[in-house]
């Protein structure tokens, strides 16, 4: 009888990109970079054409995202730091590397903690309502989620535990021009290390799944208060609660969980508080239009 062949040898997996960085001259182009700058510019995008149609003014959003968005990103990349301080400030690590945000490494809870400071102080120069205007967002972010993590893919990180399953992620040795093992920078020598469970491809799709939530959720009921970006929050968390569960990649742990277990936890009863809390309705949209504090306060226009 012939011998049996090894199983795993007539799975089709998911293969990983052979590399994450392409040099152009002297100019190093990093896909998790442009994933993360291409999600940017779609939240924004979307998110303005959804502020509009709830009654506000064209380039809002915009002029919100130039405050939001370097404070989500600083407040992403601190939360990373903190909960990873290990990496960079332990035996063998490098401070400076914690500095180095294009290597990967942006946690979602201090984007948002972050970035939400950025846009309440946007809001408040504007003069228009920050619920509302997480309610317009809430679609988009959680699509620039989804986006970014394809970065992850590029960098062959977020991943899970050893599978066997047919859609199981191959993770490619990568080495530079002298043959020295570079993971992040490197290019794949074609030598698989490991066949893992995809986590960042399960948050994508989850990530989807929450957009087309949010959207029907938004057409059919109207919600307004910020209770639609509380509806993300929620969602959001309660996917990443159990992918978290599934990763294997190293994190800070607390009682033999990963961090961001509890984070997500705690998070999602938040959420789902201020969801059942919140105002019902939505704002007028002549609530929507710009002012200024000085309006506010005496009255002019």
């Amino acid at each position: 009888m012939t011998s049996m062949v090894n199983s795993t040898e007539l799975l089709a997996y998911i293969p990983s990109p052979p590399q994450g960085v392409w040099h152009v001259g002297p100019l190093a182009l990093r896909a998790y970079a442009l994933c993360i700058i291409v999600g940017i510019v779609v939240a924004i995008v979307w998110g303005d054409r959804r502020w509009v149609a709830r009654g506000g003014e064209k380039g809002t959003v915009l002029d919100i995202a130039i405050w939001a968005v370097p404070f989500g990103l600083i407040g992403g990349r601190l939360y990373h730091v903190i909960t990873d301080w290990p990496t960079y400030f332990g035996e063998g690590g490098s401070p400076v590397d914690a500095l180095k945000i294009w290597q990967g490494g942006l946690g979602i809870w201090g984007a948002v903690a972050l970035g939400g400071v950025g846009a309440w102080i946007g809001c408040r120069r504007r003069g228009i309502p920050l619920p509302a205007l997480g309610d317009a967002i809430a679609p988009g972010i959680v699509l620039a989620q989804a986006i970014g993590r394809l970065g992850n893919w590029f960098n062959q990180e977020l991943y899970g535990r050893e599978t066997t399953v047919p859609w199981g992620l191959e993770i490619y040795e990568r080495t530079d021009a002298t043959g020295r093992i570079d993971a992040l920078n490197g290019v794949s020598n074609g030598v698989v290390t490991q066949v893992v469970q995809p986590t960042f491809l399960y948050e994508l799709v989850w990530n989807l799944l929450i957009v087309v939530l949010l959207v029907v959720v938004d057409r059919k009921f109207k919600i307004g208060h910020g209770r639609l970006f509380a509806l993300y929050v929620a969602g959001y968390c309660a996917g990443r609660f159990w992918i978290e569960l599934m990763r294997s990649d190293h994190a800070t742990e607390i009682l033999g969980l990963r961090v961001n277990t509890f984070t997500s936890a705690i998070v999602f009863a938040g959420a789902v508080a201020y969801f059942v809390l919140a105002t019902k309705g939505r704002e007028d949209p002549a609530d929507l239009r710009p002012g200024t504090d000085a309006d506010t306060k005496d009255g002019s226009s």
